[in-house]
């Protein structure tokens, strides 16, 4: 049963799928599923969810990565670690990191496919702070990484590709929806993923907003002057210790992974896929590992909002490569200004 399972993780990114639901307007994740779940009597919990109203179409949109990716990650020259002798049994980034508040946040990519812009960005505004001593925290803007530039859109984009973007061309500052930090903050409304909340439902999905190569009324930087820069990109190895090393040394990752329909309800524990069809590629940021009741997990950042998950945040279990979480890693320094 393993080896079927790690077959098709390995093809988890690309549209052609064994596992593959259709396009359609029935939600495929039901109480019958949660219910599965939860008597499984496995490392994690499932809760119902307002998933649970949306159509398989609308959740796939979620999903933003091309199918090309894993062809990119390869092409990328990995950074091999010397593995330290006292790699410690869990890491938390948002304690070993406590004077980056990013860390400790959660982004919303609302009714769009932008979590390859997120997820990106999210890491590349951690490893600044971190490279910096905390010295330079401002959020690096999802808005111009997804509006401004060819690697991608509302429909999907590239991970490589957005990080060497960044790197090239560069990337302008910019907070949340709805806050007014930086150049250009994001303008997709936040909406609601899992509960009946006070945000509008994300069921649908709208165009990315047009590119504006300029910083909102009041920012007192230009445009051009505000961007930041990336000065290396490179994959990390699947071994957990190559991950490991990477994060402690330098801060979080961005990963992708393949989204199955159970994910959807996860509420608590460590995850591992046990029911439902496969959606769709994701990415999302690791930010550290630990152990619990002998199982040893990740700890992962989502872009669904704090109302998804365990606050926005959920674990999966390591060193198996689950749902492919560990063959398709990108990270890079940045330049410090």
């Amino acid at each position: 049963m393993h080896l079927q399972i790690c077959l098709v993780i390995c093809f988890a990114l690309f549209p052609v799928h064994s596992r593959d639901i259709r396009e359609s307007e029935e939600s495929v994740l039901s109480e019958n599923l949660i219910s599965q779940i939860n008597s499984a009597q496995s490392t994690w919990k499932a809760a119902p969810s307002k998933f649970m109203t949306w159509s398989t179409a609308s959740i796939k949109r979620l999903m933003g990565v091309r199918p090309e990716h894993l062809m990119e990650i390869k092409q990328l020259k990995p950074l091999i670690h010397e593995i330290p002798n006292d790699l410690p049994e869990n890491f938390d980034g948002r304690e070993i990191w406590s004077n980056c508040p990013s860390l400790k946040e959660i982004r919303d990519q609302g009714s769009c496919g932008s979590c390859w812009a997120l997820a990106a960005v999210e890491a590349m505004t951690d490893r600044r702070c971190i490279a910096s001593n905390g010295t330079q925290n401002a959020h690096i803007s999802a808005e111009d990484l997804l509006t401004c530039t060819s690697v991608g859109d509302c429909e999907g984009g590239s991970p490589v590709g957005a990080w060497q973007y960044y790197k090239r061309q560069g990337l302008v500052t910019g907070g949340n929806y709805n806050t007014k930090q930086g150049c250009l903050p994001y303008t997709l409304p936040s909406c609601e993923h899992h509960i009946n909340g006070s945000r509008p439902s994300c069921d649908g999905e709208g165009p990315a907003p047009p590119c504006s190569p300029k910083c909102i009324d009041g920012y007192p930087i230009p445009y051009e002057q505000d961007k930041y820069y990336g000065e290396s990109v490179y994959s990390i190895g699947e071994k957990q210790e190559q991950i490991k090393t990477e994060i402690m040394k330098n801060g979080p990752v961005h990963a992708m992974f393949g989204v199955y329909a159970d994910f959807l309800a996860y509420k608590s524990g460590v995850y591992q896929h046990l029911v439902g069809p496969y959606f769709a590629g994701h990415t999302v940021k690791i930010l550290g590992w630990g152990v619990t009741n002998s199982t040893p997990y990740w700890i992962v950042a989502n872009s669904w909002n704090e109302d998804w998950g365990d606050n926005g945040f959920f674990k999966i279990i390591r060193g198996r490569d689950e749902c492919g979480i560990e063959s398709g890693i990108v990270a890079g320094a940045p330049k410090l200004k």
